[in-house]
């Protein structure tokens, strides 16, 4: 299953909103450095939808706020 993920790095807050059922907006306390917000992103997707860390996989947008996911 794609998914589709707006990201807000360096917020003051965790959070995570589903906008529809492949598309959702995440807010990450961690800044955009050394991979630390993706990072950040994927364990809390794994979280939000019941998965291992392992099963969520960036598709696209390392270095940009739109990112697709692949879970498997």
């Amino acid at each position: 299953m794609k998914i589709f993920v707006k990201v807000k790095p360096g917020s003051g807050k965790e959070t995570i909103e589903k906008i529809d059922n492949t598309h959702f907006s995440v807010d990450v306390k961690a800044k955009p450095e050394k991979g630390k917000a993706n990072q950040a992103v994927i364990k809390i997707l794994a979280k939000y939808l019941k998965v291992s860390r392992s099963q969520v996989k960036m598709v696209s947008g390392a270095f940009s706020r739109q990112k697709v996911f692949d879970i498997i």
